[in-house]
């Protein structure tokens, strides 16, 4: 079946490839124990929404939401929709559905949005409709990224207000020294980190748990809160109260997104047997607690979790609260370098750094550019909004908007391309969608009270993604004038008998149907060519992994004596583009590939990029474009060129 052609009978279901089993070197995957994979999990997917407990029901009770009281219907009514909505939201929709829609591994907005356009073609306007909703997904996303670090930590060290009022000037500092020091150990990757976060994790799940045990055994009655008429109840009796709650309420479920963008990492199986087997039944029971404590003392609002500690208990109950915080902020942290590097390979951003740092999970990388960025952007929102209630408004927003973009595209999967029938589509839409959008509207009426702060994010970084876009369409359509038809390049070489020297040169080059402008030039200021000469192009395919005996294509540009080959050099989202390795793998395939590769000279073709007159894109946009350039990633460390065997040449535009 083509995945181009829609009319073709499409899968009932997701499917598991073969290549979902390799390692970024095509080789077989080694597997980790599902226990050790469920551990690594509860340290870095499950943090987010694992330290809701937090700050979710006191957030609810606060002031700012003070129509909603402390008595019996809607505490009951709180607890029901926020029992709900772990179910269907994160039980039922992400890990029981949302998870099967990876692609070959991968999961996040962007993959599941490149899944579709595989699947039903690029050109479908489906697939260019799913594109545009991924890409407001995940600006939304990365400015869920900037604020769970902030209102996490601060809402845990905010904890020491509780166990001594005079504590309370600590807790920005705390907070600062705390995040710096996540954001400085991101280098060693979520593999390692979530060895060393998932014990201390597991044992705050454990903790919530028993805080919260006691007080629902003294009143177990709050169990009737499982029962969803009680949120019904609640909100046609008081609809106004319970839409206002509704806007607190999302914060429960803050993470859920972070499930799936965080699947690369770790994979569904265990992240699914973590849920259901610990995070799940630990938070019921502390939110019962909490809801519990609450109708026995209704003054607990001001601070419902911390509350449910004895008072000698508190202190370290803050410092554990720290440890998870600080890992909460990890989910988001580590699903932002995987959309990065997913937005990289669709186009979106320029070409980054990324550092993998595992040899058996291809989804475990760093980003130095975007943990730079993310760390500067939370530090300015701790030492702006200075309080955990503060970031509540401009918190439920953007993960609002990501769940609700994600159940879209995941309906569109499901619909035409696993065939779902229609009456499924519908009634998830109904029950699920209905759910979130009703959460969304909840939201949105705090745009002015600090909602405009994910969508201030979001917007920066859509106006980033579509200058970037737009430029590298318009801007290197002209490298493309430059560079000439590579037949003809290779036809004139034989025809005007052009000089050929020894030795093996490699050019890297993004389009096979032009001439690199390194190997252009070489001709018209040294009047030669080596004797070897062998064009690459690494094509990402839109998979997160190639197999290793399909990576290569070789071409022999129409003869095969004339020395001059191209590679194509197949990737995926979690490949390794490593040009001299792509070379090796090269070497035997064709007649002109008897060679060295440890000889091989590396020309790189670099097209830079000048102010000047143009008027096809706003004079600002075309400032920006330039800035954007100038933070790609330094090619010869991206494709693992040696430096001492590395040149540099080409041409220049003005803009």
């Amino acid at each position: 079946m083509s995945p181009g052609t829609p009319s073709t009978p499409p899968p009932r279901g997701p499917r598991r490839s073969r290549r979902a089993l390799l390692d970024p070197d095509g080789r077989p995957r080694r597997r980790q124990p599902v226990a050790a994979l469920m551990l690594g999990a509860a340290g870095v997917v499950f943090g987010d929404i694992g330290t809701s407990p937090l700050y979710s029901l006191q957030t609810v009770f606060s002031t700012h939401h003070n129509s909603v009281a402390p008595t019996e219907q809607d505490v009951l009514g709180v607890i029901s929709m926020i029992v709900w909505c772990l179910i269907l939201i994160v039980t039922v929709t992400y890990v029981g559905v949302i998870l099967r829609a990876d692609n070959q591994g991968e999961g996040g907005i962007l993959s599941l949005a490149n899944l579709i356009q595989r699947k039903l073609g690029k050109r479908s306007a489906q697939a260019s409709i799913a594109l545009i909703l991924a890409i407001i997904g995940a600006t939304l996303f990365y400015g869920d990224s900037v604020i769970t670090p902030a209102i996490s930590v601060l809402s845990a060290f905010e904890g020491l207000q509780v166990a001594n009022p005079e504590l309370g000037a600590w807790v920005v500092p705390a907070a600062v020294v705390v995040l710096t020091g996540l954001f400085l150990v991101q280098r060693w990757g979520t593999g390692a980190i979530g060895k060393a976060f998932g014990p201390i994790m597991v044992c705050w799940f454990l903790a919530i748990a028993a805080l919260g045990l006691p007080h629902l055994l003294s009143d177990l009655s709050i169990l009737r809160a499982i029962s969803p008429s009680y949120a019904i109840v609640f909100a046609l009796d008081r609809p106004v109260v319970a839409f206002i709650a509704m806007g607190a309420v999302v914060l429960a479920i803050t993470g859920a997104e972070a499930l799936y963008a965080d699947m690369g990492h770790f994979g569904r199986r265990p992240i699914a047997l973590a849920w259901l087997c610990l995070i799940l039944p630990s938070l019921l029971i502390c939110y019962f607690g909490q809801g519990a404590l609450i109708l026995s003392d209704p003054s607990a609002i001001a601070s419902p979790f911390f509350r449910l500690a004895p008072s000698w208990a508190r202190i370290p109950l803050v410092v554990l609260a720290a440890m998870a915080t600080v890992i909460a902020s990890q989910a988001v942290i580590s699903g932002a370098f995987s959309v990065s590097r997913q937005a990289t390979r669709l186009g979106l951003l320029p070409r980054l750094k990324v550092l993998q740092t595992s040899k058996i999970h291809g989804g475990q990388i760093y980003l130095p550019v975007v943990n730079l960025f993310l760390f500067l952007g939370v530090l300015t929102l701790v030492l702006a909004f200075r309080s955990s209630e503060s970031l509540a408004s401009a918190y439920g927003l953007s993960v609002t908007g990501t769940l609700l973009l994600e159940l879209s595209l995941f309906l569109l999967l499901a619909l035409r391309v696993w065939a779902w029938p229609l009456w499924r589509v519908v009634l998830m839409a109904v029950i699920v969608g209905g759910l979130e959008l009703a959460l969304f509207a909840g939201n949105v009426i705090k745009v002015a009270s600090g909602g405009w702060l994910p969508l201030v994010i979001a917007a920066a970084l859509l106006v980033v993604m579509l200058t970037w876009r737009r430029g590298a369409r318009e801007y290197f359509g002209r490298r493309h004038a430059l560079e000439g038809p590579i037949d003809e390049f290779v036809r004139e070489i034989r025809e005007k008998h052009v000089r050929r020297v020894p030795g093996l040169a490699v050019y890297p080059h993004g389009d096979p149907t032009t001439v690199p402008l390194a190997l252009r030039s070489n001709l018209r200021f040294n009047r030669m060519v080596h004797r070897n000469v062998v064009i690459i192009t690494i094509r990402n395919v839109g998979v997160p992994h190639v197999l290793h005996d399909a990576r290569v294509q070789v071409s022999d540009l129409g003869d095969p004596h004339d020395g001059i080959v191209h590679v194509t050099y197949k990737v995926g989202f979690n490949d390794s583009q490593d040009l001299p390795a792509a070379l090796a793998e090269a070497v035997g395939l064709s007649p002109e590939l008897r060679v060295d590769p440890r000889k091989a000279i590396y020309f790189l073709s670099v097209f830079r990029i000048e102010p000047g007159e143009d008027r096809c894109m706003p004079r600002w946009q075309k400032g920006l474009f330039r800035l954007l350039e100038k933070f790609s990633a330094n090619k010869t460390h991206a494709l693992h060129l040696p430096p001492e065997r590395t040149v540099v040449m080409g041409a220049e535009a003005q803009v």
